[in-house]
């Protein structure tokens, strides 16, 4: 089992991929132009991913979410369809991933979150998103922040 780092946790709206400097100065310039509410968002629940088999992911959840996330999410979506920056479409489920799993922790992963499905944290409230970059390492993933975009107050 390794924890994520406390300052690596975070919540992917959107995932890119790679793209070039060009496509990323781009959708800086127009996400800028997303206008939602900031929300409150609450931190509860756990699960693993996959949900069948050896589990890889250990993650909490942020419950039903809010309908602004959703909100945040397509407006997001719409804009980077706009400037062509290519992305995967998949079911979103929005979480916080907190730790990675070698198939020697299954049994241990799957007790933990059996025991902790209940969790749940202090809600918190998102008042901006930003765009991240991510590098790989033997370690795990770092990730950089390169922009942040306030929600509209």
């Amino acid at each position: 089992m390794r924890w994520t780092p406390v300052e690596q946790i975070h919540v992917t709206v959107r995932f890119l991929g790679e793209i070039t400097l060009e496509l990323r100065d781009r959708a800086i310039e127009r996400l800028t132009t997303i206008h939602v509410k900031p929300f409150p968002l609450p931190v509860e629940g756990v699960g693993v991913f996959p949900t069948k088999g050896v589990p890889r992911v250990l993650w909490v959840g942020v419950g039903s979410g809010h309908p602004r996330l959703h909100q945040l999410r397509q407006q997001i979506d719409d804009t980077l369809l706009s400037t062509g920056v290519p992305f995967d479409v998949r079911t979103f489920h929005p979480h916080l991933t907190v730790g990675r799993c070698s198939e020697t922790a299954q049994a241990t992963v799957a007790a933990w979150a059996r025991t902790h499905r209940d969790f749940a944290g202090p809600v918190f409230t998102v008042d901006a998103f930003d765009l991240y970059s991510s590098e790989r390492y033997p370690g795990g993933a770092h990730h950089q922040r390169v922009h942040t975009f306030p929600l509209e107050t």
